[in-house]
């Protein structure tokens, strides 16, 4: 068996542990810590250390071996936490994440980095619990090595020699044991207490251990690396206690007994341990997994042959339809419950991807603990609608705009504690991150209770850049004025904010993945901002629209109503072209076969349908010759396969085989609106050359 084949699923939950770590500890009450979250936070450092110690991860397994026992020392209340302490465990944290990176590059971490929290950690113990047990008459515990080096142990030296199993008053009796698997069993064991005895006989090895912990919590543990069979765990009655045979093991920093701890697992253990620890209630048999680990590339693969599915089902489903459907009754039949079928496999296989919004949540307490103390802000967050699922691509796309939007929130929304007091509010701000569906959409909301948009700030601040402006302006239009690009309201350049970089990057990122962006502000109330986002970018329900003899696609998502335009609905201005009114609104219209230079297309607007389309947060009338129907279809990158076509998203492969361009609203308009502008100056330069042809 080779080891390394192990190395990812150590990663992987390595990486979930460090996260569970870091939840917790920013979560925890340091005047009055919850004893179930210190034991959480215990038993992932445990976890990480047991993995790390197999694979040979001495870096990791040592910083965290002394993370561990400082947080052994903190769940017995030997250790009384403070706001800097919680800090010193955070930093021992992004350490263990930036050691396990280095090893999962293949490489070694930072030797300065290493030593420079090993020293930390053990200032820390000898400061604070040091001091804590000299106050109590007790011996302070000696400083862990910097560096810990392995000599080589040969197994006639570290195998336990026959003896008569004596002292201890609890005696662990192990059976079928391997050798290799017996120094990890002692390195257990020496969490709960002294290992004062040992004898091997036949199959059985045996233990004699001092401890005060009870035998359940012990065999809770155990059966993580042996079978409940291969265990069994009595009194001692003999007080007498006898030397123990030498075992080389690395030195610790040996603590009082623990507390009992519940179902410790260890995350990266060998194969035997993997396997044990994966099952439920402590490896008892028949038990079963609850959930498997799947890479992304084999999710996408079979989401790919999907799509190709349903194109062939679309080009079936076209075929069929053009029989007679009398005589070919069971076929008619059988292609309706392959479109079923179709559709449900579609929806299995996407929910896969779905991750919860949790994913994308659970980053931004650190952030928002750590830019807060920075600013000298007290800021509450708060997260709803965690389980709200998203797809795993857009999850991933997501984080950087968000983190751009909770920045901007802590930096420039949220007042300072005296501000807020003078202003009658609490002196703790509040940032919500909420996340619900809506529709075929998700909306994301990063809301502050701040002080909100300065409307005569943003003007100034506008035309003092050189933008168009006026106050005639509605809010709207006001607030999106902060997505221009080099637009910053910042008194200073800091390290948080100010160089106007940042909210056109999240304008345009959310854009790339086919989403809006909207502002909402209330002056001295505070400041929303929502992104809707579509759920996925793989399969697409969309509407069928045919211009001249071109057939284009339009996301249903962003349709709202199709209408008949009659001239007195029908308004010239002078620059923005025609309007369409529409209940008291005056939309844009665009022509589609104007803007993508379609031949043979209706060019009077009475005689074309208007598909009403929603955006960027703004609607518009598309002028198109007539509405095919509804039809869900499979997205394919039109980048990736072509280039970027102005004013089209992506393409799709239709049923009769033929490819039909998704259209992008908002890059639609603004193509309309240069052709516009070209078209405007192309007017104005004819007179010019008529006089120069008549003069010449």
């Amino acid at each position: 068996m080779d080891i390394t084949d192990f190395y990812d699923t150590f990663f992987e939950e390595a990486e979930e542990l460090l996260d569970d770590m870091e939840r917790h500890l920013l979560e925890l009450d340091v005047d009055d810590p919850d004893a179930e979250q210190l034991n959480a936070i215990f038993r992932a450092a445990h976890s990480i250390k047991g993995g790390a110690g197999t694979f040979g991860f001495d870096a990791l397994q040592h910083t965290t071996h002394l993370l561990e026992n400082l947080l052994d020392h903190t769940r017995r209340g030997e250790l009384k936490l403070r706001r800097d302490i919680v800090d010193t465990f955070l930093e021992a944290k992004d350490m263990l994440h930036d050691q396990l990176d280095t090893y999962r590059r293949g490489t070694e971490p930072d030797p300065e980095a290493y030593e420079r929290i090993c020293r930390v950690l053990q200032q820390l113990a000898q400061e604070e619990i040091g001091q804590r047990l000299g106050d109590a008459g007790q011996a302070a515990p000696a400083p862990a090595p910097a560096v810990v080096a392995e000599a080589p142990v040969s197994e006639a030296e570290h195998r336990p020699q026959p003896a008569s199993l004596e002292g201890g008053n609890l005696a662990v009796v192990l059976r079928g044991v391997a050798d290799k698997d017996r120094q990890l069993l002692q390195e257990e064991l020496k969490l709960f207490g002294d290992i004062v005895a040992t004898r091997e006989q036949d199959d059985r090895y045996e233990i004699a251990l001092n401890t005060t912990a009870s035998a359940d919590d012990i065999e809770a543990v155990m059966c993580f690396i042996v079978e409940p069979e291969q265990l069994e765990i009595r009194s001692s009655t003999v007080a007498a206690p006898v030397e123990v045979a030498a075992i080389a093991t690395e030195p610790e920093v040996q603590a009082p007994v623990p507390a009992p701890v519940d179902d410790i697992k260890p995350a990266g253990a060998p194969a035997p341990a993997r396997r044990r620890g994966d099952k439920p209630g402590g490896g008892g048999k028949g038990a079963e997994t609850a959930s498997i680990r799947v890479p992304v590339d084999k999710v996408d693969q079979i989401i790919n042959l999907v799509g190709e599915l349903i194109i062939t089902q679309s080009m079936l489903v076209q075929t069929v339809s053009e029989l007679d459907g009398g005589s070919h009754s069971a076929l008619f039949n059988g292609m309706n419950l392959l479109q079923r079928n179709a559709r449900d496999l579609q929806e299995a296989v996407m929910s896969i991807r779905m991750v919860p919004m949790d994913y994308v949540f659970s980053r931004f307490p650190r952030l928002v603990r750590d830019l807060a103390a920075k600013l000298d802000k007290d800021v509450e967050l708060l997260t709803l609608g965690e389980s709200t699922e998203l797809d795993k691509s857009l999850t991933e796309r997501i984080i950087d705009p968000l983190t751009h939007l909770v920045r901007n929130s802590l930096d420039h929304g949220i007042e300072g504690p005296e501000a807020r007091e003078a202003a009658g509010k609490p002196r703790a701000g509040r940032l919500t991150l909420s996340a619900q569906h809506q529709g075929g959409n998700i909306l994301i909301e990063v809301s502050d209770d701040g002080a909100g948009l300065n409307r005569g700030k943003l003007l100034a601040k506008a035309r003092a850049n050189g933008l168009n402006v006026s106050d005639n302006m509605s809010d709207d239009e006001v607030w999106q004025l902060i997505f221009a690009p080099g637009f910053s309201t910042a008194e200073q350049v800091s390290d948080v904010s100010g160089r106007g970089v940042g909210m056109d990057v999240v304008k345009r990122n959310i854009q790339a993945m086919g989403g809006h962006v909207e502002l909402l502000s209330r002056a001295g109330q505070g400041t929303t901002t929502r992104i809707v986002l579509p759920l996925t970018l793989a399969i697409l329900d969309g509407m069928l629209i045919k211009v001249g003899g071109e057939v284009f696609i339009l996301p249903l998502s962003a349709v709202i109503e199709s209408l008949q335009p009659t001239h007195d609905h029908l308004y010239a201005m002078a620059r923005e072209g025609v309007l369409l009114k529409v209940r008291e609104e005056y939309l844009p219209v665009i022509a589609v076969h104007q803007v993508l230079d379609v031949a043979d297309a209706q060019t009077e607007p009475t005689d074309s349908i208007a598909v009403i389309v929603q955006g960027e947060g703004r609607r518009y009338a598309l002028l198109v010759d007539e509405l095919l129907g509804q039809q869900q279809v499979v997205v394919k990158n039109l980048e990736t396969n072509y280039r970027k076509v102005p004013g089209v998203s992506a393409a799709t492969i239709l049923g009769d085989g033929s490819v039909a361009l998704i259209l992008d609203i908002a890059d639609m308009h603004r193509l309309s609106h240069v052709k516009k502008e070209a078209g405007r100056a192309a007017e104005s330069v004819k007179p010019m050359l008529l006089k120069e042809v008549v003069s010449a």
